[in-house]
């Protein structure tokens, strides 16, 4: 404002060029929102500064800026400042849509200007120093540094011997810190000598090994292992085929269902027949956190879909060739397939006792069918080549698609270069374009009222329908807006936007659009819209405004 000596709107339209909004959360509960006096208070001087009322400043932060009693939501402030807006997942986005869509009202929701970039995390923070021998050898010193395009095709390359032995000796570590730890925590507490002397025969190096890290709350599901404990029991104190469960975690001070949870957890793994194959790590911390995810064979992440925005902790056991075993949310929504691991749900979204009951039964047909089996099918060598054969496949796609390394790059690529190309086109020439756009907006908020179809048809051939659209602006100018034919997705057909041309100015204000899309469907699935229209400006994120049409009469 200060430089270019614009008001507030031309500022807005100018900096929001340059800004983009990630959004975290899956929950609308997950938005910031304040009492209106609150923001008045706190932010009256400086909307004053920007030559504001604070009564228009509160407006930016709701739905409907009129209302008086809605409150102040700052995830919405983020969006009408930005030029883009993205989710943490593709499961993510399409939350994201639905969240944001009575922020576009008259917008189908496939069309909520919302992106994604999947998160993904810095491997060489979190593999182990036997994983990263194994990437060294495969990519060579600073591999994570760069692009990982070949990472995958080499660590393929590696032979069974190499990758199973990495794991055999990153599982001996784990057990081994575990025992520590217990060590510690039994000493703290004052414990006898003959229970410190069996800390050093709790767990197997040898035994599979699952484990789970997470912030106990409700939607997390950490509870889900114990929804059958019996059969649980009887995994983990097989003589045959053992396995061994490590968990980790911690429950906000006033989630009182949370505490609950990891108090079952704890009452669990103090069951004398399970106590040297299952434990509760206490103080759950990023140190902890890297010993699970080096050491683990196996990851389980049970969400309740979709509540998981991402979810990375799966991620970061990747580059140490462990396999996750997950709810199809989040990351692992788009991660999956059956070489890489395995999914628990079918792809259901359902908040229910029943839904959790069939999920914890899925969970366990998969340990006891599929995952233990593989992991103890072994050759003469004593080698699980089914098993490596999953971890080369995990390893090799997975842990370059997840890595930091892409998602910044994808960032970069898709948002923030982009966005700085808009930021300085917008400010260019004392903000030219900005004040351009700004008049732009000005004229669709003034004139839409006025614009509307005047007439519609159609005709109908054996494979195309051909569209006529009458429509009137009023004093809006032609190209300040665009007609299309849509016709929203059904069963197995795609949504339809097709944009119509102007053939003819029939009067001062009215104008005909004439349009053909080949398509067999009724004429019932179609419609015709009206929307703003700019080169420079994004639809319907800067600009929301859209005028439909429906039904579509039939031409005798």
């Amino acid at each position: 404002m200060e430089e270019s000596r614009v008001a507030f709107p031309v500022a807005l339209w100018a900096t929001r060029a340059g800004n983009t909004f990630t959004t975290h959360t899956a929950v609308e509960a997950g938005f910031d929102v304040y009492a209106p006096d609150l923001v008045k208070e706190y932010l009256g001087e400086y909307a004053e500064s920007l030559g504001m009322s604070a009564d228009e400043l509160v407006a930016m932060g709701r739905r409907n800026p009129k209302d008086p009693d809605e409150p102040f939501n700052m995830a919405l402030v983020a969006a009408r400042g930005s030029s883009a807006l993205n989710g943490v997942s593709r499961l993510h986005r399409d939350v994201s849509k639905r969240l944001f869509s009575s922020w576009y009202p008259g917008w189908p929701v496939d069309e909520v200007p919302v992106s994604h970039v999947t998160n993904g995390v810095h491997m060489p923070s979190w593999d182990s120093r036997w994983a990263d021998e194994l990437w060294m050898t495969a990519g060579g010193h600073g591999c994570w540094s760069g692009q990982c395009d070949l990472l995958g095709i080499r660590i393929k390359e590696l032979p069974d011997e190499e990758i199973w032995g990495q794991r055999n000796r990153a599982r001996q570590e784990l057990v081994d810190y575990v025992r520590r730890c217990l060590s510690s925590e039994f000493c703290r507490h004052s414990a006898d000598a003959e229970t410190l002397l069996h800390v050093h025969e709790m767990l197997d190096p040898d035994a599979l090994t699952l484990a789970f890290a997470r912030r106990f709350t409700r939607y997390k599901r950490p509870n889900l292992l114990l929804r059958d404990p019996p059969r649980l029991l009887r995994l983990l104190t097989s003589a045959k085929h053992p396995v061994q469960l490590l968990m980790a975690g911690k429950a906000h001070t006033r989630d009182l269902q949370g505490i609950r949870l990891i108090q079952d957890m704890v009452r669990f793994t103090r069951q004398p027949r399970v106590r040297h194959r299952a434990v509760f790590l206490p103080d759950y911390d990023m140190q902890v956190a890297q010993q699970l995810v080096q050491g683990a064979d196996v990851w389980v992440n049970t969400p309740r879909r979709p509540w998981e925005a991402c979810g990375t902790s799966g991620m970061k056991v990747l580059v140490n060739g462990g396999i996750n075993l997950s709810e199809l949310d989040g990351w692992w929504a788009e991660a999956y397939s059956p070489d890489v691991g395995w999914a628990i749900s079918d792809n259901q979204e359902e908040d229910s006792p029943e839904k959790d009951a069939v999920d914890a039964s899925e969970l366990y047909r998969l340990l006891e069918e599929e995952v233990i089996p593989e992991f103890y099918d072994r050759d003469p060598l004593g080698i699980p080549r089914r098993w490596i054969n999953r971890i080369r496949t995990s390893m090799s796609q997975l842990a370059p698609n997840f890595s930091s390394n892409r998602m910044v790059r994808q960032y970069a690529d898709e948002l923030y270069l982009p966005a700085s190309t808009r930021y300085q086109e917008r400010t260019a020439h004392s903000a030219t374009l900005a004040r351009e756009l700004c008049d732009w907006q000005t004229m669709i908020e003034q004139l839409w009222p006025e614009v509307r179809f005047e007439q519609v048809m159609t005709t109908v051939n054996p494979e195309v329908r051909d569209f006529e659209a009458q429509v009137y602006l009023g004093q809006l100018k032609s190209e300040f807006v665009r007609v299309e034919i849509y016709a929203e997705p059904a069963r197995e057909e795609e949504c339809i936007c097709h944009p119509m041309r102007l053939k003819a100015r029939l009067t001062d204000h009215s104008y005909l659009w004439v349009g053909s899309v080949r398509s067999r469907r009724p004429l019932e699935h179609f419609s015709m819209r009206v929307v703003p229209a700019h080169p420079h400006a994004g639809v319907p994120l800067e600009e929301r405004h859209i005028l439909w049409k429906y039904p579509i009469c039939e031409k005798a």
